[in-house]
């Protein structure tokens, strides 16, 4: 890299130095730059002086062939300006005729100094960030390289066939000479031997050797690019299937770079240089069918592999329901023009994804709306099929095994067209699969077939047969997965800590006193969303789920800057907050309900000992109506945040203005969070619950609506539960329940 470098710096001076001075707006591609650079750089400069007048005409044929090789490369180029730019150096640097020397001491000066600059840059990163970005360079810069590099083979190869053709019309003047002296030499009595006519004999042999060993190199050069352009496309595919891969990933938080233009012009340049290296095999005469044979199918497999899903479907899909997908072609500016290509969507089963080769079918579901045109975006340069409002009218389901329900089922939306290609004769077939997508018929079936989508993104090969994945995973990766997937959900970069994790695994392995390491313990499918939690009537990924969106919606803030203590067992809890002084507290997700975050603390007992209290949990109703900080306010009996600050500095951003006077007339009035009786003592009314409605007060009688939450001990005989109070769970475990009576439903 460092010699690329060196001498990319090195041509760009040359422009610079010789060129620029009489056309200032010109600069070498990088193409031209990377190649003359290498060949300057093989040849011999140190004995270049302005006082050594014997080796002018060496300096002449240096410059001579610089000069050729600038116009070889501009009548290759493509680009109209660089072409013209390229010309007009070329015939600035004839101005150096006259003085030959003088270019190659400069050259000779130019190589010098940047040798010795290269020799003063450090050997190693002065820094951490530096190293990284080194090390991000080095990583993207192996795959450009190769490219270039074979670019400036096929432009070598180029090279050769037209020096061959000047040497091959050479030839052909100089025999149609001997020729014509063939009379004369036998009229005349002239001697065959004589040095003129020997030396053209000569000159004729050499003219048949340089041609030769051309055409020998030429072959060789094509083997070699042939063989480079092989390399390149398999990296290319590797490169195409990783962006796949890590588009799958980041359907679980993992970070996703979703550009595609890197690899649309990788896919340009490749197929581009195929052509070329097609044109030259032609222009060889006779046919070398393994070469040939070999491009060709390159060439199917790089159009073939160009298609690519930008913009996945709805991982869980119900139907009747409207959804968007794109799907881009990175070839599209390569497409023949005419005829417009149309992009089909159809859905397929595993068992039809595993035999995407053989014949379709049985058809399993009607999609509506599910055809759309390639169609180029100048601005963006991009060529896509948008489908904007597909939609899965009926779905056929396979015979289910065993236990495994509707929403285990794992479907794909297959995409296909045929394509022609500028400069090729023969349509091809190109198609796409999509991720996996999960069918439902019915709002209460989401959460379990997105538990699903998540198994699948999570624990999947990346070479595996469709859809497959494994019924147990250990723990650990168990754990990163849900540490994934909430901080992206809740968009925050603070990360669960040890002790979450650690009851999350003693949540989902039922081993509340376990203290040891869970890394390696293997959870199941069935652990993680199909049986229901011990004494709850929800899996362990309902309720997870469950936490994440009342994060997301209401806690994000909170969660971020390490308020919320967040998932911690009971046997901890006591042990963290026993030597703490009364009203400590810790805001913690409810163990007992899903979305709930509930408020532990420390009391005083009757005979002046301590115990630690739940408050019943905020659930997403509580706080769309009365935030979380103005809760934390309200409650008289919590005074510092675990371990030991003040509420009011911790929590006083979060509160809410009072309100100002509402016009009318009319007197504003608020809400506020009581706990047990506080409020209503002497009072005959009866306790309100979660569920029923803060009663409203005359502002005339200066006493606050209330919402109250009452603080009971543990139902299982322990000061340290919490209430288990009215949820909604019977309704939530009747839907599940009944998934099998909704798939009949009619629809």
């Amino acid at each position: 890299m460092a010699q690329w470098i060196h001498m990319s710096q090195m041509i760009q001076r040359l422009s610079d130095d010789t060129v620029n001075n009489l056309y200032p707006q010109t600069a070498f591609p990088i193409e031209v730059r990377h190649f003359l650079a290498e060949w300057i750089e093989s040849q011999r400069w140190d004995n270049f002086a302005l006082e050594k007048v014997e080796l002018e005409s060496q300096a002449q044929t240096l410059l001579d062939q610089t000069i050729s090789m600038l116009q070889s490369i501009s009548q290759q180029n493509a680009n109209v300006v660089d072409r013209m730019k390229l010309m007009q150096i070329s015939r600035n640097m004839t101005m150096l005729n006259k003085q030959p020397l003088r270019f190659a001491v400069m050259v000779k000066e130019i190589l010098a100094k940047e040798r010795a600059l290269l020799s003063t840059l450090p050997q190693t990163p002065s820094s951490t960030p530096q190293y990284q970005q080194h090390q991000n360079r080095e990583n993207s810069f192996p795959s450009m390289q190769d490219v270039d590099h074979l670019v400036l083979k096929v432009l070598a190869v180029q090279d050769i066939r037209q020096n061959m053709h000047q040497l091959q019309e050479e030839l052909n003047w100089e025999r149609q000479n001997f020729e014509g002296l063939q009379g004369p030499i036998q009229q005349n009595g002239m001697d065959p031997k004589n040095s003129e006519i020997q030396k053209l004999q000569n000159h004729i042999q050499q003219l048949e050797c340089n041609v030769k060993a051309l055409a020998k190199n030429r072959f060789q050069l094509l083997k070699e690019c042939v063989d480079c352009l092989d390399q390149c496309q398999n990296r290319l595919i590797s490169k195409l299937k990783a962006w796949r891969w890590e588009q799958h990933k980041s359907t679980i938080g993992h970070p996703f770079d979703e550009n595609l233009h890197p690899l649309q012009t990788w896919c340009e340049q490749l197929l581009g240089v195929n052509g070329k290296l097609r044109q030259e095999l032609m222009l060889i005469g006779k046919p070398i069918s393994e070469l040939q044979e070999r491009l060709g199918k390159l060439l199917q497999v790089l159009i073939q592999s160009s298609l690519m899903v930008e913009k996945q479907p709805p991982q869980v899909i119900k139907t009747q329901s409207k959804f968007c997908t794109t799907v881009r072609y990175l070839l599209g500016e390569k497409v023949a023009s005419g005829k417009p290509v149309v992009l089909k969507a159809q859905i397929m089963n595993e068992m039809q994804a595993r035999n995407l080769g053989s014949v379709p079918g049985d058809n399993v579901g009607e999609l509506i709306n599910n055809t759309a045109i390639l169609e180029h975006n100048a601005v963006s340069k991009s060529t896509c099929a948008t489908f904007r409002n597909m939609s899965i009218k009926k779905i056929k389901r396979a015979d289910r095994r065993g236990s495994e329900s509707v929403t285990e089922e794992k479907f794909a939306l297959l995409f296909s067209a045929e394509i022609t290609i500028t400069g090729c004769d023969t349509p091809y077939r190109i198609q796409m699969i999509s991720l996996p997508v999960v069918v439902i018929v019915h709002g209460s079936q989401d959460n379990n077939a997105l538990a699903t989508i998540i198994w699948d993104c999570a624990f999947s090969e990346s070479d595996r047969v469709p859809f497959m994945v494994p019924e147990r995973v250990p723990w650990k990766m168990m754990y990163s997965t849900l540490n994934s997937k909430f901080t992206s959900e809740v968009q925050t970069n603070h990360n669960l800590d040890h002790y979450n994790q650690h009851f999350l695994a003693q949540k989902i392995f039922d081993k509340p006193d376990f203290a040891d390491d869970f890394s390696n313990m293997l959870v199941s499918w069935g652990q993680f969303n199909k049986e229901v939690l011990p004494g709850r009537t929800f899996t362990f990924w309902q309720w997870f789920e469950g936490v994440m969106d009342l994060s997301k919606k209401h806690l994000k803030t909170y969660w971020s800057e390490g308020l919320i203590f967040g998932f911690i067992g009971k046997q901890h809890l006591h042990l963290i907050l026993k030597d703490r002084p009364n009203g400590t507290f810790l805001l913690r997700f409810s163990d007992s309900e899903i979305g709930g975050i509930t408020i532990a603390y420390v009391s005083a007992t009757e005979n002046g000992g301590q115990k630690i209290q739940n408050i019943q949990p905020f659930t997403k109703k509580d706080l769309d109506i009365h935030n979380l900080g103005d809760s934390i306010r309200d409650i008289n009996e919590i005074t510092y945040l675990y371990p030991a600050f003040p509420k009011d500095e911790v929590f006083k951003r979060f509160y809410s203005e009072p309100r100002a006077s509402l016009p009318g007339g009319y007197i504003p009035v608020s809400l506020k969070t009581r706990v047990g009786t506080e409020g209503r003592e002497g009072s005959s009314a009866i306790p309100l619950t979660p569920s029923m409605t803060p009663i409203a007060v005359s502002p005339a009688s200066n006493i606050y609506p209330v919402n109250q939450f009452q603080q009971e001990q543990d139902m299982e005989g322990g000061p340290s539960g919490e209430f288990s109070g009215f949820n909604d769970q019977a309704s939530a475990n009747m839907e599940i329940d009944f998934e099998s009576l909704l798939e009949n439903l009619p629809e």
